[in-house]
């Protein structure tokens, strides 16, 4: 049984599974935040599934690991969390987070490849390569999944409704445009896909957003992703149109 502690020592009792072929890696985290929160950790492993099975019954809980503080069970590493006043974003909670990443990481790429090849960050290539460089991100996070992006980019756009295996083909052609372009390679080919992808996928998103007025998830990056529709898939095909523009237009000399 877990042992009462004093207030003056800060200790806490940590049951967790470390076994041969299974670390449990909440354990470790529980046992982490623990220490980090500045407790000692008296720390009991489950070596066995039978010890294990036998420690759960015992306690009626139905997973590990549990921390108990002053004798009385706090939980899991969630649990664990909360109890510290941290938060504990729910699954469905909206998160810009896979969105922040892949544009600072396209930037951050972009800059660098300007300082590689020109010996100066902010360069006309540097915005280009930040534009394409996301596409091809964006197309990873799509493909990653494609059949449950498919399936969330059915809820909005325009062609995949009217030809459902659009929505299996325009990951490809955002990530054939975005490779040709961080290349600049192959305009004629980049160039009207980008424009095609980006002109239907920008009409789709304002008419479910701004028209009709639907709250949906964005596919823009993947189809497990908690963005809400909106600004940021409207964005990724402005950009997408620009580039369409742009690139015949400076391969042509226009600009």
């Amino acid at each position: 049984m877990p042992k009462d502690n004093s207030q003056s020592t800060r200790e806490a009792v940590l049951y967790r599974m470390v076994m041969d072929d299974h670390l449990c890696p909440y354990g470790l985290k529980s046992k982490d935040l623990l220490e980090r929160e500045g407790y000692e950790v008296e720390d009991h492993h489950l070596t066995s599934r039978a010890e294990t099975d036998a420690f759960l019954e015992e306690h009626g809980v139905e997973t590990t690991p549990q921390t108990f503080m002053d004798g009385e069970r706090i939980g899991g590493y969630e649990a664990l969390r909360k109890h510290f006043g941290q938060d504990v974003p729910d699954e469905d909670d909206t998160s810009y987070q896979p969105v922040i990443a892949i544009f600072s990481m396209a930037l951050l790429m972009a800059l660098g490849l300007s300082w590689a090849s020109f010996g100066s960050l902010f360069t006309l290539r540097t915005f280009e390569w930040f534009i394409a460089i996301s596409m091809c991100f964006l197309a990873v996070q799509k493909l990653q999944d494609i059949e449950s992006f498919s399936t969330m980019f059915l809820n909005y756009d325009l062609l995949a409704q009217r030809w459902v295996r659009y929505g299996y083909v325009y990951p490809f052609g955002e990530a054939i445009a975005g490779v040709l372009m961080v290349a600049g390679a192959l305009v004629w080919i980049a160039a009207p896909i980008a424009l095609f992808i980006g002109t239907i996928g920008a009409a789709s998103v304002f008419k479910a957003v701004y028209i009709d007025k639907r709250e949906l998830k964005c596919a823009c990056v993947g189809g497990a992703s908690n963005v809400p529709l909106g600004f940021v898939s409207l964005t990724e095909n402005l950009m997408m149109i620009f580039m369409g523009l742009w690139m015949p237009a400076r391969a042509f000399g226009w600009f």
